[in-house]
């Protein structure tokens, strides 16, 4: 079913009234984004504080009517609502309904990361005979599918490793990947934490679909009682990577590899320096503008 999308542009402080009136006239959603997007005024929002609501200077809303709406009526009503907007603010297209998230598995094509991992969508078979370690991903909601800079650094650094037999902490679980990952190389064990429990369903399903499930434990970080693991990697913001950095090494055994991501090009040294106090052989290495620290435990 197509639906009616009016777009409109407004300054940070008129967004709530705006919002509120397409809700008011029967929007089915409402999408909000950086106006001065793709454009050397662009402004990205990496990490919001804990309660924070960032936004840009000017919004651009995208509000979604069922295909029916008048278009005129809809002007009219929100000029009386907001007397400051003039017509040409406004934007009118029709948008066609379809399955997003399997619109975007359709142009997913196979990676590699480093010298034998692989990872597939559900939707390409993978060369029978072939030494490739491929894991199987149907991302869902969940962030991490092999495509962001940050995720395919933890990956390469998998690879690098030898893991057979050993335990792997995987923190910011998101889709499951990097744990999977880590099981598919040869890892005993796996333990998967994310503060998303969307995130948990997704790495369980991506488990289960992959055949190692029954070696894969997930937890919210509040019900997770740290065992230190023989490998430990981390891929989520800087801010919380500085907080929990006593966490992280509470929970990797002595000597044992470990890898943080998630961090902008910039924010490395003072990482650098936060976990020195408990990593030794430590470094950093690029990739599109993010950053992996990595180095083993002190032991």
């Amino acid at each position: 079913m197509p639906f009616l999308e009016l777009s409109l542009t407004a300054r940070l402080e008129q967004q709530p009234r705006v919002e509120e009136a397409l809700e008011d006239l029967g929007a089915l959603s409402i999408t909000l984004r950086d106006a001065d997007a793709e454009t050397p005024d662009e402004q990205a929002i990496f990490e919001p504080g804990v309660g924070e609501l960032p936004l840009w200077p000017t919004i651009t809303l995208n509000a979604l009517f069922d295909e029916h709406a008048d278009r005129r009526g809809l002007t009219e009503a929100l000029g009386e609502l907001l007397p400051w907007l003039e017509p040409d603010q406004l934007d009118f297209r029709t948008v066609e309904d379809q399955d997003w998230e399997r619109v975007w598995m359709d142009q997913y094509e196979p990676m590699a990361f480093g010298r034998r991992l692989w990872i597939y969508p559900w939707n390409i078979e993978p060369p029978a005979d072939d030494e490739r370690v491929v894991v199987r991903l149907d991302p869902g909601l969940a962030f991490g599918s092999g495509t962001h800079p940050t995720t395919a650094l933890c990956l390469e650094w998998l690879d690098g490793l030898e893991l057979a037999g050993k335990s792997v902490i995987d923190y910011g679980c998101g889709s499951g990947i990097l744990a999977i990952a880590a099981l598919k190389l040869g890892a005993a064990r796996a333990v998967g934490v994310d503060n998303d429990p969307q995130a948990l369903l997704a790495s369980r399903d991506n488990a289960e679909r992959n055949g190692v499930a029954d070696r894969l434990a997930l937890f919210l970080p509040e019900d997770h009682v740290t065992e230190p693991a023989e490998v430990f990697v981390a891929n989520i913001l800087a801010g919380p990577l500085g907080e929990l950095a006593p966490v992280f090494a509470a929970a990797a055994l002595p000597g044992a590899p470990f890898a943080i991501s998630g961090i902008l090009d910039g924010q490395q040294d003072e990482l650098l320096a936060r976990y020195a106090e408990w990593f030794d052989a430590l470094r950093a290495d690029t990739h599109d503008g993010w950053v992996r620290i990595s180095g083993k435990r002190r032991g």
